[in-house]
């Protein structure tokens, strides 16, 4: 049919149009959008009640995960954009994110993960104008392939029972099944939630953290010998040849004069 034709195959008339804005990473623009006089006009571009480009949506949440106030994001957005976006906009955003984040948490973990390394890490984070630091517990493990993948990160948790469930279980999820070995710090309160969580799997020092704490008690000047002295334990091709190399390691630090490191 030609343009205003009436036939049988057109199943509707126009009824005019009306003006709508869509903000733009260049600012905000007006669109005409056409009106159907019984069904509802479906745009093949922008979504229906679409008010912003998804580029302009991200840019807005990771302002806000950098630590931009919301306030400080309405002056943003004007400065780039020229328009300026509500806190409740940023607000409503930011719920998307964070049931993104919970759809992540609890997916279902497939396939066999027989090495989990847990450790906690302090990160920075501006609340209310304040930079403050926020506790978390982190779950990665090694899966049949030999590639490493996140399995969950549980904000202000303890290295305890309760940290290592919130973060490798949380509520929807089921325990895991198949572990040969947990890898962490000697921190008590996790290697005995370990033993209670995962009865099955075998705990082992983190090497990192073991190198670490025998740092500690050594001088600076010393830190790259000691640190040689403790690689050359685990470069033995057996487990006895290297208790046989750490027996020796212990004796030189003890007349090295530096009994605490050789505890």
């Amino acid at each position: 049919a030609g343009r205003y034709e009436r036939n049988e195959g057109r199943q509707d008339r126009r009824a005019g149009s009306y003006e709508r804005a869509l903000h733009t990473k260049a600012g905000e623009v007006k669109l005409k959008v056409p009106k159907l006089r019984r069904q509802t006009f479906e745009r093949a571009i922008i979504e229906r009640y679409r008010r912003r480009e998804s580029s302009v949506e991200e840019a807005l949440i990771e302002m806000y995960l950098a630590g931009v106030s919301v306030r400080r994001v309405e002056d943003i957005t004007e400065a780039l954009w020229g328009t300026r976006v509500s806190p409740g906009t940023v607000s409503n955003l930011n719920k998307k994110i964070y049931a993104k984040i919970e759809e992540w948490r609890n997916r279902p973990i497939e396939g066999d993960h027989p090495y989990l390394y847990l450790d906690g890490i302090v990160m920075k984070r501006t609340w209310t104008g304040e930079v403050r630091n926020v506790s978390l517990l982190v779950a990665s493990a090694v899966n049949a392939e030999g590639y490493r993948e996140i399995l969950g990160i549980c904000e202000g948790a303890k290295e305890d029972k309760s940290g290592l469930v919130g973060v490798s279980a949380p509520p929807g999820r089921p325990r895991p099944e198949r572990r040969a070995a947990d890898i962490s710090d000697a921190c008590r309160g996790l290697v005995e939630s370990i033993a209670d969580y995962l009865p099955e799997a075998r705990w082992q020092r983190c090497m990192v953290h073991f190198y670490r704490n025998v740092f500690s008690h050594v001088p600076t000047t010393k830190v790259r010998e000691i640190s040689h002295m403790l690689k050359a334990i685990h470069a033995q091709e057996s487990r006895e040849a290297a208790q046989e190399k750490a027996a020796m390691i212990i004796e030189d630090l003890r007349r090295q004069k530096l009994g605490k490191a050789a505890d």
